[in-house]
């Protein structure tokens, strides 16, 4: 089991490209900061990102922006460029002839699954062209080929580079020396800590002891607790209670999911111990945590 697929398909951090334009200058699109996570790749040409800081971050040709929610920003031509709303900025020409060309993306992220691994990236993260890995940078050239002609299917081809493209970018950020990854994250490059992350995220349900998860690493119990808490900042029974618990909140928002099933897919054995723990780890019970976030994603 890959965690870091594991997290995002759980989480169904699925992208959709929602504008591909090519702009000539002057030009400036204005963002509202409201979605979860939105990429903004510039395919051709030169820009600038406003973040309200007192100097703009210059953008060139094949650098990516990794945005989370938060203020409203803007990506320009020039600075100070007049900046129209995203959703009502026309493109001019093709990218044959036009001076830049900028592919938008957003991610839908559900639940509290994927909220840790965002925590560790900044604000904006950029991905320079030149500090891209050769994944990331193939998947940058396919997208703006795929953008130059509308083709068969071509929306479904932008949506799914996009989710290989947020895979790539994350893996090149928590490569980089001066980022900051999850745990998790770094405890995968160790074979014995590898071997238990995998295993408990492909089989959450299972009745995981330290003592087993000791086992499955070749360990002691002792030395198996001391380094995976030194190396993923928590103690193994934490983590394992953490994973369950945000699974479980997503789990709770599916259609036909009762507090037995979800309990059973996270390895509890009774309703009653598994709403103990999701009221200790949220603070509130189970079944008022889903109607309070059903009622929200209906606008009530």
């Amino acid at each position: 089991m890959d965690v870091l697929a594991d997290l995002l398909s759980r989480a169904h951090a699925r992208g959709s490209v929602f504008s591909s334009l090519a702009l000539k200058p002057p030009w400036g699109a204005a963002f509202s900061g409201t979605r979860p996570l939105t990429l903004h790749a510039l395919l051709l040409g030169d820009a600038y990102l406003e973040t309200g800081a007192p100097h703009p971050v210059a953008l060139s040709t094949g650098d990516i922006v990794l945005a989370q929610s938060g203020n409203p920003y803007n990506i320009v031509s020039t600075p100070g460029a007049a900046a129209t709303p995203i959703a009502d900025l026309r493109g001019e020409g093709s990218a044959a002839d036009g001076t830049a060309e900028l592919l938008c993306g957003a991610y839908t992220l559900e639940g509290t699954v994927c909220d840790g691994l965002l925590d560790t990236l900044p604000r904006f993260l950029i991905l320079r062209a030149d500090e891209q890995g050769p994944a990331l940078r193939a998947t940058i050239e396919l997208l703006s080929n795929e953008v130059e002609h509308e083709s068969p299917g071509q929306q479904t081809v932008l949506d799914h580079l996009l989710d290989l493209l947020l895979v790539y970018a994350l893996r090149d950020w928590f490569e980089r020396p001066d980022s900051d990854p999850p745990g998790w994250y770094d405890a995968l490059a160790d074979p014995a800590l590898g071997r238990v992350l995998r295993a408990i995220h492909s089989r959450p349900s299972v009745h995981w002891t330290v003592a087993s998860m000791a086992t499955l690493a070749g360990m002691s119990r002792a030395a198996f607790a001391r380094k995976f808490a030194a190396t993923v900042g928590t103690p193994p029974s934490t983590y394992l209670t953490n994973l369950r618990m945000d699974l479980a909140a997503t789990a709770l928002l599916l259609p036909n999911s009762t507090l037995a099933t979800v309990a059973t897919s996270i390895g509890y054995t009774t309703e009653f111990a598994f709403s103990d723990a999701f009221k200790r780890h949220h603070g509130t019970t189970p079944g008022r945590w889903r109607a309070e976030h059903r009622a929200a994603a209906a606008g009530g």
